[in-house]
C-alpha cells in the first residue's frame, strides 16, 4: 500500500478529531410533531427509507466498507440498518455489535460523567477547577491568539467546570492551533488522540505523555489561547475533564466510566483499548485519498489494540452501534434504562441543555447560532456530537427519538455524512407524519 500517497493537505490535523457540523437539521428535528411517527417502531427498516438509501449508496459505491445505523423511539428496541463488511474485500458482515472508533463521540459520555458528579455534589457546574487541580490556579493567556507564547497576560477569571464542558475554557488543541503554541502542545505531550501505528504523511508521529495526571500538569504549564469564558473554541477540555473526574470521584477515570455508566447502562462493548478477544468484530479505518478509501488503521494491527497513554476523555473510545444506542436510550429516559436509574433526571436535563456562559460568543465557529451542553452540541432540543471517523449520534427528547450512525473513514469532511444522516432522518420523519 502506497501510504506515501496520502497528501498532508487531505489529512490536516485540524480535521482529525473534531466532531464536525453534524446536526444542521437539528432545529427542524426538534420541532417535528409526533404525528404518526409511531409507525416507525419495530425492527424493520421500511419506515427509514431515506436512511436506508443513504447507507445503500455509500456502501454500494464502495465509498466506505460498511455503515450501521440505529434508530429508536423512547424505551423501544431500535431499528438497525446494517450494510457492508468490516473491511473492504472482507467477508465478515458489519452489524450492531461491530466495533468503531468513535473519537469525539467520547465527549458526551465524559460530559455526562461530569454531570453525575455535579448531581452528587462532588463537583459544581461553576466551580473553579483550581479547587480540584491547584496547578490551574494562576493561568496566563496569549495576548494574540496563536501568537507569541511569551507575550502573555493573566487570566481574567478562573476556568470552571462549565468552561470545560462547553469548550469555553480558553484551552487549545494540537489539531486546531498553529505556530509556537501548537509546538508547545506537542513538546509537552498534550496531544490526546491516536490514529494509526502506520507512519502516514500528514498525520505526524506525535506522542502523548503517559498518565492523565501528567497530561493535566503539563497542560497547566502552557498558556491559554483565549480568556476563559469568552469564546467557544474546540479544545482538550474534555480530556482535562477526565482528570477532574478522577480527583473528584476518587477513582481512575476509565474505572469511573465503566462502573458509573457502561455497566449499569449495559454497554458491554465500549473500551479505550480493544481486547484481543474482540478483534474479530473490529472495523478497519480508511483514509480517503482522491475519493478512494485506503486502509490507514487495519483492525488486526490497530493502534487501538495498544494501551493508550491515558484514557482520552475527548476522543479515545471504541464502541458499537448497540452500545451507543443504549447510552442515548438512557439519556432519552432521563437517566433510566431497562427500569434502572443510571443518572439523575436533573443531571440529564441540564447536561443536554445549553450550558454556554453568557459571556461566551460562538460567532465564526462551527456552532454559531447554536448551543452547547455537556460535551455535545445543542440545537434547540437535539443533543449530540460526531466523531472524526464518520460516526454521529444524537437524541431529541421532544420527538422521543435517538439516532446513531457508525462507519469508518477519515477525514470526516471527505463525505457529508455528519450532515447527511440527520437530514435523512428528518426526511423520513416528514414522510411518517404525512403517512
Amino acid at each position: 500500500m502506497a501510504y506515501r500517497d496520502f497528501a498532508a493537505a487531505e489529512f490536516s490535523r485540524r480535521s482529525l478529531l473534531r466532531g464536525g457540523a453534524w446536526l444542521t437539521a437539528g432545529a427542524a428535528l426538534a420541532g417535528a410533531p409526533m404525528g404518526r411517527m409511531a409507525l416507525a417502531q419495530g425492527n424493520s427498516d421500511v419506515a427509514w427509507r431515506n436512511v436506508a438509501a443513504m447507507v445503500d449508496k455509500y456502501v454500494g459505491e464502495r465509498k466506505v466498507a460498511n455503515m450501521v445505523a440505529a434508530l429508536g423511539w423512547g424505551r423501544e428496541d431500535p431499528t438497525y440498518i446494517a450494510r457492508g463488511n468490516l473491511a473492504l474485500g472482507g467477508s465478515t458482515r458489519a452489524d450492531a455489535d461491530s466495533l468503531y472508533r468513535i473519537y469525539s463521540m467520547t465527549k458526551p459520555i465524559t460530559g455526562m460523567a461530569a454531570m453525575m458528579l455535579i448531581d452528587d455534589g462532588k463537583l459544581g457546574l461553576d466551580q473553579p477547577i483550581a479547587e480540584i487541580l491547584p496547578a490551574f490556579s494562576n493561568m496566563m493567556v496569549q495576548k494574540t491568539y496563536d501568537g507569541s507564547v511569551t507575550d502573555l497576560v493573566p487570566a481574567e477569571r478562573p476556568i470552571t467546570v462549565r468552561h470545560l464542558l462547553t469548550h469555553t475554557a480558553g484551552l487549545g488543541y494540537s489539531i486546531v492551533q498553529k505556530g509556537p503554541i501548537r509546538d508547545q502542545y506537542v513538546r509537552y505531550g498534550v496531544v490526546p488522540g491516536q490514529v494509526s501505528r502506520l507512519p502516514i504523511p500528514g498525520l505526524g508521529r506525535e506522542e502523548a505523555i503517559q498518565g492523565l495526571d501528567k497530561f493535566a500538569n503539563n497542560l497547566a504549564r502552557l498558556p491559554l489561547v483565549l480568556q476563559p469564558g469568552t469564546k467557544w473554541s474546540y479544545s482538550v477540555s474534555l480530556d482535562l475533564m477526565g482528570r477532574v473526574i478522577e480527583v473528584a470521584s476518587g477513582m481512575k477515570f476509565d474505572e469511573f466510566l465503566r462502573t458509573a455508566i457502561f455497566e449499569p447502562t449495559g454497554m458491554t462493548s465500549t473500551w479505550f483499548r480493544v481486547p484481543e478477544s474482540e478483534v474479530d468484530r473490529f472495523t478497519t479505518n480508511y483514509g480517503i485519498m482522491g475519493g478512494v478509501p485506503l486502509p490507514m488503521d487495519p483492525a488486526a494491527s490497530s493502534v487501538y489494540l495498544d494501551e493508550p497513554a491515558f484514557p482520552f476523555g475527548g476522543a479515545g473510545l471504541v464502541s458499537s452501534t448497540r452500545d451507543y444506542d443504549r447510552f442515548l436510550q438512557m439519556l432519552l429516559g432521563y437517566g433510566v434504562i431497562d427500569g434502572r436509574r443510571v443518572m439523575g433526571e436533573t443531571a440529564v436535563r441540564v447536561g443536554t441543555s445549553n450550558l454556554l456562559p453568557e459571556t461566551a460568543t460562538t460567532k465564526g465557529t462551527w456552532i454559531e447560532g447554536q448551543g452547547f451542553g455537556a460535551g455535545g452540541r445543542v440545537n434547540n432540543d437535539a443533543y449530540g456530537w460526531g466523531g472524526a471517523a464518520g460516526t454521529v449520534g444524537f437524541v431529541s427528547h421532544k420527538t422521543n427519538l435517538r439516532a446513531t450512525m457508525m462507519t469508518q473513514y477519515m477525514p470526516s469532511e471527505a463525505y457529508p455524512i455528519h450532515e447527511g444522516f440527520p437530514k435523512a432522518v428528518l426526511s423520513d420523519l416528514a414522510a411518517m407524519q404525512g403517512a
